[in-house]
């Protein structure tokens, strides 16, 4: 069996509100209610958005998180060009320090925006990494496997700088 993503909840104040929000920005079809549920229907995988307070009841924060989406050339311009109609604050950077730019990492082009909730969402034309060290603007964390315990370097048996062990 192939393992997907099928679903996440997506926590909200506004449910209906943030759900249509995703959508409108991306494109997508209009979200549909399933129980608790505003569903935003993104490729084979659905972002479930719930009220935070039925979420987490005890206190109804919201903890941002980030979603980021691999999209076309394309639809990277429409995207982006609705960005820019709503006049919504854009990055080129997950740390929001190059405001009202875009990045083009691994040759592709991508950029960080904020749904109403503080979410991060994302849009990239490109995975990162895939241009690995060979792309014009390789990305500034260009992947390498982690390494696994048998292979030796677990955290425990590296020794520090003082002689000790970790």
């Amino acid at each position: 069996m192939t393992i997907r993503l099928n679903h996440t909840i997506v926590a909200a104040h506004d449910r209906d509100g943030s759900a249509t929000f995703l959508a409108e920005m991306l494109g997508l079809p209009t979200p549909s209610l399933l129980g608790p549920f505003a569903v935003v229907q993104v490729g084979d995988t659905t972002l479930d958005y719930m009220d935070v307070n039925e979420y987490r009841p005890a206190g109804g924060e919201i903890a941002p998180q980030h979603y980021a989406f691999l999209v076309s050339e394309i639809e990277f311009d429409e995207i982006f060009a609705r960005i820019r109609e709503r006049r919504l604050p854009y990055w080129a950077d997950p740390s929001h320090e190059e405001c009202d730019q875009i990045n083009t990492w691994d040759d592709g082009r991508g950029v960080y925006f904020d749904d109403p909730n503080g979410h991060m969402l994302e849009i990239i034309t490109r995975p990162y990494g895939s241009g690995g060290t060979a792309a014009s603007r390789p990305h500034p964390l260009v992947m390498h496997p982690l390494k696994s315990a048998a292979d030796g370097n677990r955290d425990s048996d590296q020794q520090r700088p003082d002689g000790g062990h970790r």
